[in-house]
């Protein structure tokens, strides 16, 4: 599951810092794009020198190539789809059976047509003609065949995907193969849009981290660890070969990247939401959109301790937040659109349900800033401000609770959050922390997390019971409702994606009821684009959650002008 714990926290300083710091972050960022300029690999790389020459050049990449910054995920984690890279709609290196269009919906991608059985055990996928990986061999169903055995019997390595109820994967002919499943799963057909496809014959599990053989329209060119990855047209791509002739990512700081831009070194920049007014020459400001929701996870159990699997008692549960009065009271009187003005300059579209553009959403009350029915249900809860202070106590205990925030953007969010729970009599103390923190605290303190992803599953990741102190930050909140565990089991084991679609509508309908998270926002992905460069907007996907990332879905279809 791809959410909300990272393994980096990047701090964006405010654009007001001493100038001091502004030279130090503009002369690393130059020697980072010396790095990209410099030719050949950072020492102790494993990656082969470029084909051609060098990368990126001063003006914003090589002759008719561009240099971006999307980010930090590709260099934090593994190239390599078995080990579920970039498994979310996004690859531009390998491609899976299927894709992700951009109504949301699914289409083929290395499959030409796929069809589950009468009793959803069998899943017949049949491959399109001619296809082949980037060093020129056949792409067959003996590929997809070991792809997913690779994963089902190195589950561990990859938790992006499940497939512990494949029973086997039969290569039928050159371009059909038949998965079985031990019993129904309706997710299935998501999971196949999400594992790029690795050649039987080449796969190497170490080489494949920084140079993986794929089938996507871009292959890896070069790699230097922690500095760039050069990407170049793949030849044999079944759709043709990208116009660009070579893509540089460079790794950089947030703040060193929107110094490169305003010195005219990259043509791509992803940008926090607050700096999307930043004056840039040559380049303009494009909002995405998304389902990259950002939510408050809150511990629902009231306090309590129990024995945790390592021998030692834990702690959960929070006296205020197990109050569903409070959960509702703030989920109904906070005003959204404040908030997302406050804390992301406007840029972004107040949520009120997990997801409302994929065909199993199910939308909530977008009604929210209702503060003085809000207020009512405090105090017919028993919340009353009895000493003036402004805030609500109750039974001796004041209506205040701590939030955890490990992203300075969701710090912003959480401080716009809680001067809003104020008007309320709601005292939320927001603390910039890391993900070191949230591990300690997440059980009894509210987290600000995020998530957006294509595949229902996520529901239950968050919000079956038999996770709870079992699965690290699966169910994290101690969410318990033995009908929304039945209605989950009922979806995942529907034989047709229509029933799987009504029971997930329902599982968020009855769990909505419960209010075991504050959804508050959907980002807008925002990244300034060099003038002239093309990023087809038509075939952009709304973005799934990670990170500046998701804009490279479609960069087969950019074009120079």
């Amino acid at each position: 599951m791809l959410h909300s714990k990272d393994s980096r926290v990047r701090r964006l300083a405010h654009p007001s810092i001493c100038m001091m710091i502004v030279i130090f972050l503009f002369a690393l960022c130059a020697s980072m794009l010396a790095a990209c300029t410099g030719g050949g690999p950072a020492a102790g790389s494993s990656a082969p020198p470029a084909e051609g020459g060098s990368s990126a050049a001063a003006e914003g990449g090589t002759e008719g190539g561009i240099v971006i910054y999307v980010g930090t995920v590709l260099f934090d984690q593994s190239l390599d789809p078995v080990k579920g890279a970039m498994s979310w709609g996004y690859s531009c290196i390998s491609s899976a059976l299927l894709k992700v269009a951009p109504d949301s919906t699914y289409v083929g991608d290395m499959a030409e047509s796929w069809e589950p059985s009468a009793d959803a055990l069998t899943y017949t996928y049949t491959l399109k003609e001619g296809l082949k990986f980037s060093d020129g061999s056949d792409l067959t169903a003996e590929d997809v065949v070991f792809t997913y055995e690779t994963i089902r019997d190195n589950q561990a390595e990859n938790g992006q995907v499940d497939l512990t109820r494949l029973a086997s994967a039969e290569a039928v002919d050159d371009r059909t193969v038949r998965f079985s499943l031990s019993e129904p799963y309706s997710p299935f057909v998501d999971t196949t849009a999400r594992i790029g496809i690795v050649p039987s014959d080449a796969y190497d599990a170490d080489a494949f981290t920084e140079h993986p053989i794929g089938s996507g329209p871009w292959k890896v060119l070069q790699y230097d660890a922690n500095q760039q990855i050069i990407l170049a047209p793949n030849e044999y791509y079944y759709e043709g070969a990208p116009s660009i002739p070579q893509v540089t990512v460079v790794n950089l700081d947030e703040n060193s990247a929107l110094a490169a831009a305003k010195s005219g070194q990259l043509d791509v920049v992803m940008v926090d939401p607050n700096y999307v007014d930043e004056p840039v020459d040559g380049m303009h400001i494009q909002r995405l959109e998304t389902m990259d929701i950002r939510m408050f996870g809150w511990p629902v159990q009231p306090e309590g301790e129990v024995m945790g699997q390592e021998g030692y008692e834990i702690t959960f549960g929070n006296a205020v937040t197990s109050d569903l009065a409070v959960r509702k009271a703030l989920a109904i009187g906070l005003d959204r659109q404040a908030i997302v003005d406050n804390a992301f300059n406007g840029v972004g579209k107040p949520a009120v349900s997990f997801t409302d553009n994929l065909v199993w959403a199910a939308p909530g009350d977008p009604a929210d800033n209702r503060k003085e029915e809000a207020k009512a249900l405090l105090e017919e809860a028993g919340w009353v401000d009895t000493d003036g202070d402004g805030i609500r106590e109750k039974d001796g205990v004041d209506c205040a609770f701590n939030v955890y925030a490990a992203e300075n953007a969701r710090y912003l969010l959480a401080v716009a959050v809680a001067q809003d729970a104020l008007e309320l009599g709601v005292q939320i103390n927001a603390i910039s922390g890391t993900w070191d923190d949230v591990d300690r605290f997440y059980r009894t303190s509210a987290v600000v997390y995020g998530y957006g992803q294509y595949d229902p599953v996520v529901l239950k990741d968050l919000l079956y019971s038999d996770y709870y102190l079992t699965d690290a930050f699966s169910d994290a909140v101690g969410y318990d409702n033995p009908q929304v565990d039945a209605l989950i089991d009922k979806a995942v084991s529907e034989p047709t994606q229509e029933g799987a679609v009504a029971d997930w509508k329902q599982v968020q309908e009855v769990a909505n009821a419960d209010y075991p998270y504050l959804y508050l926002v959907n980002m807008e992905h925002c990244y300034f684009i060099k003038d002239g460069l093309d990023i087809s907007l038509d075939t952009q996907i709304p973005h799934p959650h990670g990170h500046g990332v998701p804009i490279i879905n479609n960069m087969k279809d950019w074009t120079l002008g």
